[in-house]
């Protein structure tokens, strides 16, 4: 493994790694407070959660051709309930390695021509488009953390570079 695919590799190694421990700290929560409504851009953490699992269902079906039926809206709740999201997200997490995986450097170069849920056509490079899935999972997750932040139940780290000590394997892919 080589230059960009060993970049995003690690990327998707380390977002699998921080869903499961966020996903370990608000598991921790009874159903209210993980419905509760809360500061943020989507007002909950299943909602944020959900979006983020939405953003990255879109994402991967376009990248893999498989699509996401049944996904029309950013904002879908697609589980309420807090087993069947985390069951979905590991789901998730497991196709992006796996896609990763499979991926050849000439591909990531390429471009990829979709539609936006509104039906908009674009074509954006492969690489860019897994720069913006790790980047927007970062971002909603942290919205989650400081949300988390509001609970009795702590919010886990989630620093790269903690992964990467603990992990030293992935952070040697070249």
């Amino acid at each position: 493994m080589s230059g960009m695919k060993a970049h995003f590799r690690r990327l998707a190694a380390y977002n699998c790694w921080a869903n499961d421990r966020l996903y370990d700290a608000v598991g921790k929560l009874p159903p209210a407070e993980f419905a509760a409504p809360r500061v943020g851009f989507f007002p909950s953490l299943a909602k944020t959660l959900n979006h983020i699992l939405v953003g990255d269902s879109l994402w991967l079906g376009r990248l893999d051709g498989q699509g996401s039926p049944g996904i029309n809206r950013l904002d879908q709740q697609l589980h309420s309930e807090f087993a069947a999201l985390r069951q979905a997200r590991a789901s998730l997490d497991t196709r992006y390695i796996a896609f990763i995986d499979g991926l050849s450097e000439a591909r990531i170069g390429e471009n990829l021509v979709y539609k936006t849920v509104a039906g908009e056509a674009m074509e954006t490079a492969i690489d860019q488009v897994l720069t913006h899935v790790f980047n927007h999972q970062t971002h909603h997750r942290g919205q989650a953390h400081a949300m988390l932040s509001s609970t009795p139940v702590p919010p886990p780290s989630l620093d790269l570079i903690y992964f990467l000590r603990d992990h030293p394997e992935i952070a040697r892919l070249r």
